[in-house]
């Protein structure tokens, strides 16, 4: 069951929000809606699944409506129609009370700006969403402690926000968010305002949070490039709807319409594309307790080695025909996930096809310079 339910969501601002909705779902031109009823249709229609544990990119231009439907995730803004469902509630039906109690234990949000109380040590803003809990003092510091230093500012407790760096205020508000210890984590443009540098820096420091502790992260972002480097999914939206969500790999393949074509026209398909997606079976397998017969045997035609497995079809090694068995650690090879771009340089260097492995070890493929540029040129 998905851990986040969206389905026929819509907000709509103005002076007529019903009239204007049924007018919109009947077909009509948003500008005249717009004219007629005085409301403008932020979110139009949104049907989504976010499961628990995903890094899902909501991403659009400024005006797209995605920082508008994250509100609507944790109830600061109310919808005009259809259902936002987190953890089998439905939001809309909670009283204030369970509201409240609902984003103190299962969700925390960080901001593009970075909200911090100016009077107050990066320790006490760690601790404030806790304080406002009413978690006692000792365990609350002590808890903010841990999550300053789970984000790199162990040593800059008693720091004051200006004191700080930019960066720095980020990773506060961040470890403001992670000491509430939500299962879910919104997150609107929350590197945004960063240098490049910088932005780049708190990038690594989200996934790596993530590989530490899965939770379920919103993200929204208006950054493409960023989409792709955090998000498991991406929504791609414009003027309020959704025009594609899936991985990045789908919306660079197999765009659904011509917007979505239009949105990743520049992006470099290396970046995007795994290892694992195009590797090929490898021509030459052979079990480990064999190996010792290949030695009077002709190289296979196509490649000079075999791939040596073990009885549940984890990669032990390459045997050249006629050759010296190579143990696993002596041999390149690349992990599923890996992009193509960063797998360029081991292919280059090596003159078989590289063994791409999963994260067990198992062989799941062979990846040759040869496959490398056609799924480069195809994409």
């Amino acid at each position: 069951m998905p851990q986040i339910e969206i389905s026929g969501l819509w907000k709509l601002f103005g002076r007529q929000p019903k009239l204007a909705s049924d007018a919109l779902k009947a077909g009509a031109d948003p500008e005249q809606v717009q004219e007629r009823y005085g409301c403008r249709a932020a979110v139009r229609e949104v049907d989504l699944s976010i499961e628990a544990g995903e890094i899902f990119v909501v991403m659009g231009l400024s005006g797209s409506g995605k920082s508008t439907l994250l509100r609507m995730l944790n109830g600061l803004i109310s919808p005009s129609a259809g259902k936002v469902i987190v953890e089998g509630q439905q939001l809309s039906a909670l009283r204030p009370a369970q509201l409240r109690q609902l984003r103190r234990n299962t969700m925390a949000m960080v901001f593009q700006s970075f909200a911090l109380l100016p009077g107050r040590s990066a320790l006490e803003n760690a601790a404030f969403g806790l304080e406002v809990g009413g978690v006692p003092r000792a365990q609350r510091l002590e808890r903010a402690r841990s999550a300053l230093e789970r984000v790199g500012l162990g040593g800059d407790l008693n720091k004051r926000p200006e004191e700080l760096s930019g960066g720095m205020q980020q990773r506060v508000g961040l470890a403001r968010a992670l000491a509430l210890n939500p299962p879910i984590l919104l997150m609107d443009e929350a590197f945004s305002a960063l240098d490049p540098l910088i932005r780049r820096e708190m990038q690594d420091l989200l996934l790596d949070l993530q590989r530490d502790q899965r939770r379920t992260v919103v993200f929204i972002s208006h950054d493409l490039d960023e989409a792709i480097r955090l998000g498991d999914r991406i929504a791609l939206m414009q003027d309020g709807s959704v025009l594609q969500c899936g991985s990045s790999r789908e919306l660079l393949c197999h765009p659904a319409n011509e917007r979505v074509r239009h949105f990743f026209r520049d992006v470099d398909a290396s970046s995007v594309l795994s290892v694992d997606a195009i590797a090929v079976t490898a021509p030459w397998m052979v079990q480990q307790r064999d190996v010792d017969k290949l030695r009077d045997q002709p190289p296979h035609a196509g490649t000079g080695v075999a791939y040596v497995l073990d009885e549940t079809q984890r990669f032990c090694g390459l045997m050249p025909a006629g050759g010296s068995f190579i143990p696993a650690e002596k041999v390149e090879q690349l992990t599923a996930g890996t992009s193509l771009k960063e797998a360029m340089e081991p292919i280059a260097r090596t003159a078989h096809p590289v063994p791409v492995v999963s994260a067990d070890g198992q062989l799941l493929g062979v990846l040759s310079s040869r496959q490398l540029l056609q799924a480069m040129v195809m994409a």
